[in-house]
């Protein structure tokens, strides 16, 4: 069953937020990076829908 997570990432010191669905989070994260190379992954954590209205993320190319 998969998941939504929500990946923080840091690209040119300006850091991002973007939601993938996976199985865990170590997947969650493997994607990201596999779409954006240059970017650092600074947290990965489940979607929290309350506290991501307020900031929406963004989501993965392929996700759309």
């Amino acid at each position: 069953m998969q998941s939504q997570f929500t990946v923080g990432i840091s690209v040119e010191g300006r850091g991002d937020r973007i939601v993938v669905r996976a199985e865990d989070a170590l997947i969650a994260a493997l994607k990201v990076k596999a779409e954006r190379p240059a970017a650092t992954i600074t947290y990965v954590r489940r979607l929290n829908r309350r506290g991501d209205q307020r900031h929406p993320p963004h989501r993965l190319a392929d996700n759309r």
